[in-house]
């Protein structure tokens, strides 16, 4: 009866670390962390600037190393998670990797998109703030060129040591919860083997349009 009565409290108290090990990690980013995350949407957007900005380069040239800046900053394997949502139970270990690679092409080809659509426009990053669960939003502004100016967020999650960005806001509109609406439907009509597919091919499209 006194064993179990131990098990008892043993397990409670086992379970009562784990609920503060949760709730310590879902706290709001320190100061320090904040400043960290801002960091990185600096060294990010002055990288794509520079991109740009080179005149050595032609566009195609621009659009695989902004690419491949993409690849270094954003957190793909987590946002391929958030897009998929629920859905991600449904897919097997198999499916989520063609999945995640397959949507790591798609997001770095979409923010490639950039070379078309510079027109001497600068990027002022502002202030960052600490969300609830512990990620950082890092407000910037595109000022110049031939649009009045407007405000893009990235999102960032800290993962294995490092600030990762894991959605972008541009004007209130996630990218994030865009491609999630998109996805789910997809999988809706054609199944997790269809959606992968479907990505597969577009990403294929556009990569030879974009070559050509």
């Amino acid at each position: 009866m006194e064993a179990g009565r131990r098990a008892r409290t043993g397990g409670l108290l086992l379970g009562l670390a784990a609920l503060a090990a949760t709730a310590s990690a879902a706290s709001p980013a320190s100061a320090e962390a904040v400043a960290e995350a801002r960091q990185v949407v600096v060294e990010t957007v002055q990288s794509v600037l520079g991109i740009l900005r080179d005149r050595a380069l032609s566009d195609d040239d621009k659009r695989q190393r902004i690419e491949q800046v993409a690849y270094q900053r954003f957190d793909f394997p987590t946002v391929s998670r958030l897009v998929l949502a629920r859905n991600w139970r449904r897919l097997t270990p198999r499916q989520r990797e063609e999945f995640t690679q397959e949507f790591k092409q798609h997001l770095s080809l979409t923010y490639g998109k950039n070379v078309e659509r510079y027109a001497d426009e600068d990027v002022a990053v502002d202030q960052a703030r600490a969300e609830s669960n512990g990620d950082v939003t890092v407000r910037t502004r595109v000022l110049g060129g031939a649009a009045e100016a407007y405000l893009v967020d990235y999102r960032l999650r800290r993962g294995g040591g490092e600030w990762g960005i894991i959605d972008v806001i541009v004007e209130g509109v996630s990218l994030l919860q865009n491609f999630r609406t998109q996805t789910q439907e997809l999988i809706q009509d054609v199944g997790p083997e269809g959606l992968i597919e479907k990505l597969r091919k577009k990403n294929e499209a556009r990569s030879a349009s974009a070559g050509g």
